[in-house]
């Protein structure tokens, strides 16, 4: 109560947002006659002024009236279209990190040059985000002449562009492209193997035109980039062949120990290591088998992959065993569950093991898709300096605008009053009656010259009603969001006097319908019309929209009800543009997906006191205002599934924001040495403690496993039991000063070979390469951890904190194998001449090349907490017991969490 009269003294926060604003408004008018003084030049001239203010440290809102001012004026002079009052308070909101909702018909394309000149004018980039291509083309396009009349530069980006193309493109003042289009060159910029490949710049001002589609709608799915796990099929299988002639031999060579044997296993870390004849005989094998020249060396720079699938190779032939570690089922190796004992159905190993023990089983093998980059919307968009966004329909949803984007929502007021009349829903008992009543509905419409549109939730549910038109002998098109340029084309036209439109909720979305047809649509088809053509349309398109306005405007049939009252509204909001006339009704009936879901009982009951008989309607302000709840209901759970997806999203995006950000700075940078030698002694230091306890007695050392593992893993032959026994005053620090020591002699020698510019290249690739590869494992192991991470519930643990923390220990864990591998592989690498270099270089060159080619651009629920077909009803899904854990993934029981929604 209040609230209410606080509210009525001081106006609500949008009124007083708005009147505010009101007073900028002024000032624009006021400088309008000066404006209209300017000669083309001069008000060209304007934007360098504006720039060079700028430059002298005077602010971006300080030039609002003056630069909108401009824009307007610019407007009139190029467009012959004015902008309204109401356009610049839109502008205003736009600039002001805030979402706008401005009605359908209210110009939101022409409000947007407003802000979107303002903010290109720093030179950092506008980027302009619509639904789909045809609107970013169009847009782009149309609004060209104005920003180019103004000295601004206009870049189009689009799916499939070259790179050289979309770096013009980002480099230009102000972008137009889509959200998907966006989001897939920042993953793709982060997986570049050089500066020159990235396109994008510093990410500064977003203005989102429809923003609740994108936001919103289109926030549960994340975008993925996934590409097929290198196709080696045919290498495993050769590699295979070779591995049983090898033979295993009980311990490791040593100085006072050489055996026959090829190989030798380390059950404890279960690896497996060539011995010195095994390596020699291994390489004679693949040099007569055609896979390696002779004369090379299995550790040659360009042999990497070949060591990675001799060595997949061996641990799938000696330390996999059938019926133990996995089954051969129906052609496929399933691993088994060495805990439990169950079939792990779905899961894989990593590092091309499963492939080989594919190969080993003589199977097919399977080249599996893999998760290389991947980011949700929410996260995208976040990192956006500045963002702001348009849309005809975002107030039912302005809590979750400013819980999860901060963005605060005004309602700007329309330029005419709305005057469409939107009438109470009619409920019938079956589908069948619903669908005769709309047939009815629609031939009494069209019989007097109005034009319909029917909305529907689904393309199958379209098909229905047109099936049952076709039938009526009533003409009418269809669109379902497949052709957006075609669509736009025949929603322009859908306004046509009697015109049947049927048109899923997507469809056409963009495009005004304008009562009497489009005039413009009709002059595009002529060539080269002339003015006395042209205004020969004009007045004949004038008399059709004046009887169209007569025969009551468009109306909008809507066939049931949505999940969320906001795109009943869109749906609603494409009659009554600018003032024009116009009505609209939802049909409902009991077998609808919400009706039966969620109003069933209630509205049941209401049915029954009213009185009502099968085939009669019921009209009633309770039956709407339950419907309304329903909506509400389902609101509610989608957005906290949206919720909880980002609190999971927000721990990956840590990790990847950390990721990309020492990925730049590593691109950025010619030289990694210094980085190279930091890393090297953490891993010799921690691979020494592993052997030697700090502080710890000579007795205790194990001497012999140390000399082992730093043969094995970074080819480093060290007689340390030697030394100790002919210097007796080497100590525990000295020991290891002398081994850190003569790993980083043995390194350089290397690169005395190869020469330090050579050297340094090689390093960043190295460093690039492994980390790209962990990282893509590291992805893959989140997948794993967030499909089961809702079972933790059952132990009455909060899987929320559980999934933070286990995955920080898999990030912590991944960072340092990052180490040990770029450490090992750089040791391993035997480097005679600096052309092995460029040779490996060139390799990794064009295999990046071929993966570029094979990626893949999904967004679906591939990693989202709970998939669901957007457009099915919300809780289809198995029924959910009242004490079983909550299938959002809260770790609360259902009924203390989204059962008391129910």
């Amino acid at each position: 109560m209040l609230v209410k009269l606080l509210t009525k003294v001081f106006g609500s926060r949008n009124d007083r947002t708005l009147r505010r604003m009101r007073k900028v408004v002024e000032q624009i008018n006021r400088m309008e006659p000066d404006m209209e003084k300017l000669s083309d030049d001069e008000l060209k001239a304007k934007t360098n002024e504006f720039r060079a203010r700028l430059e002298k440290g005077e602010s971006l809102d300080s030039l609002i009236p003056e630069a909108f001012a401009v824009v307007r004026e610019a407007s009139k002079r190029v467009f012959g279209m004015r902008h309204f009052d109401v356009q610049l308070l839109g502008g205003m909101v736009l600039n002001d990190r805030c979402i706008a909702e401005m009605r359908t018909g209210e110009g939101k394309t022409l409000t947007a040059t407003l802000p979107a000149y303002l903010n290109a004018l720093s030179g950092r980039g506008v980027h302009v985000v619509t639904v789909n291509d045809y609107l970013a083309q169009r847009d782009a396009e149309n609004n060209r002449p104005l920003f180019e009349f103004l000295g601004l530069s206009i870049g189009i980006n689009l799916p499939g562009m070259p790179a050289p193309a979309k770096r013009e493109a980002y480099a230009a003042d102000i972008t137009y492209g889509t959200n998907n289009e966006y989001g897939f060159d920042y993953l793709r910029d982060n997986m570049a193997f050089s500066p020159e490949e990235r396109v994008q710049r510093k990410l500064h001002y977003a203005l989102v035109d429809e923003v609740d589609s994108i936001l919103i709608d289109e926030a549960r799915t994340p975008l993925i980039i996934s590409g097929p796990a290198e196709d080696s099929s045919e290498m495993y299988i050769k590699v295979n062949k070779l591995i049983p002639k090898l033979i295993r031999q009980e311990k490791e060579d040593s100085d006072t120990f050489k055996g026959e044997g090829h190989f030798s296993v380390d059950e404890k870390a279960r690896q497996v290591h060539l011995t010195e004849r095994g390596l020699i005989l291994i390489e004679e094998m693949l040099v007569e088998a055609g896979i390696m020249d002779e004369g090379e060396s299995l550790y040659s720079p360009t042999n990497i992959m070949l060591m990675h699938h001799v060595t997949a190779a061996l641990r799938a032939h000696v330390l996999f065993t059938r019926d133990v570690d996995y089954i051969v089922k129906d052609g496929e190796v399933i691993i088994v569950d060495e805990h439990t004992g169950r079939t792990m159905q779905g899961r894989r190993w990593s590092d091309g093991l499963h492939q080989a023990v594919e190969a080993k089983e003589g199977v097919e093998i399977q080249n599996e898709n893999q998760t290389l980059a991947s980011i949700t919307f929410q996260n995208y968009f976040r990192l956006y300096e500045k963002l702001a966004g348009m849309t005809g329909t975002a107030d039912t949803e302005a809590f979750e605008f400013s819980s999860i984007y901060k963005l605060d929502t005004i309602v700007v007021p329309t330029n005419r009053p709305m005057i469409r009349k939107d009438m109470p829903d009619l409920v019938y008992m079956t589908e069948k009656e619903k669908i005769g009543a709309i047939i009815e509905d629609i031939r009494e419409r069209t019989a007097k010259g109005q034009p319909v549109l029917v909305g529907t939730i689904s393309i199958e549910k379209s098909e229905v009603v047109s099936h049952e038109l076709t039938k009526a002998g009533i003409e009418h098109k269809v669109l379902n969001a497949k052709f957006h340029a075609m669509e736009a084309d025949i929603v322009a036209q859908a306004g046509q006097s009697g015109a049947v439109t049927i048109a899923t909720n997507m469809a056409g979305r963009g495009t005004d319908i304008v009562l009497g047809g489009s005039w413009q649509a009709e002059v595009a088809l002529l060539e080269e019309p002339t003015e006395e053509q042209i205004e020969a349309i004009k007045a004949a398109w004038k008399v059709r929209h004046d009887a169209v306005l007569a025969a009551g405007g468009l109306h909008i049939i809507g066939t049931e009800r949505h999940e969320s009252r906001r795109i009943d509204n869109q749906l609603r909001g494409r009659s009554g543009r600018q003032g024009d006339a116009g009505s609209s009704r939802f049909y409902l009936s009991m077998e609808d997906a919400l009706m039966r879901i969620f109003a069933s009982d209630r509205v049941s009951g209401m049915m029954r006191k009213l009185g009502m008989k099968e085939g009669e309607a019921i009209e009633h302000p309770w039956v709407t205002k339950a419907i309304a709840n329903a909506q509400r209901k389902v609101e509610s759970r989608n957005f906290d599934i949206r919720k909880q997806l980002l609190e999971y999203d927000d721990v990956a995006n840590d990790q990847r924001r950390a990721i990309y950000s020492q990925r730049n700075e590593l691109l950025d940078v010619s030289d990694v040495s210094e980085t190279i030698a930091s890393i090297r002694e953490d891993v010799f230091k921690s691979t020494i403690d592993n052997y030697i306890t700090p502080q710890s007695l000579e007795e205790e050392w194990d001497i012999q496993g140390l000399e082992e593992r730093l043969k094995n893993d970074f080819d480093l032959e060290m007689p340390i039991a030697q030394w100790l026994d002919k210097e007796p005053e080497l100590h525990e620090e000295t020991l290891r000063e002398r081994i850190l020591e003569n790993a980083k002699e043995q390194y350089l020698r290397k690169e005395d070979v190869v020469g330090s510019e050579m050297m340094r290249n090689f390093e960043k690739g190295v460093m690039l390469q492994t980390l790209d590869s962990l990282w893509k494992e590291h992805l893959a192991a989140m997948d794993y951890l967030r499909q089961g991470i809702h079972l933790r519930g059952y132990a009455q643990k909060d899987p929320k904190q559980e999934y933070k923390r286990e995955s920080f220990n898999m990030f912590a864990t991944m960072l340092e194998s990052l180490k040990y591998e770029v450490i090992s592989v750089l040791s391993k690498v035997q480097v005679r001449m600096p052309e092995e270099v460029e040779a490996l270089e060139q390799q990794r060159r064009e295999e990046a090349e071929r993966l570029a080619q094979q990626q893949q651009l999904s967004h679906h629920d591939e990693n989202a907490l709970v998939t669901e077909d957007p457009n099915a009803p919300a809780t289809a899904e198995r029924k959910v017991g009242r004490n079983d854990p909550c299938p959002c993934g809260s770790g609360k029981k259902y009924k203390q969490c989204h059962g008391r929604l129910q």
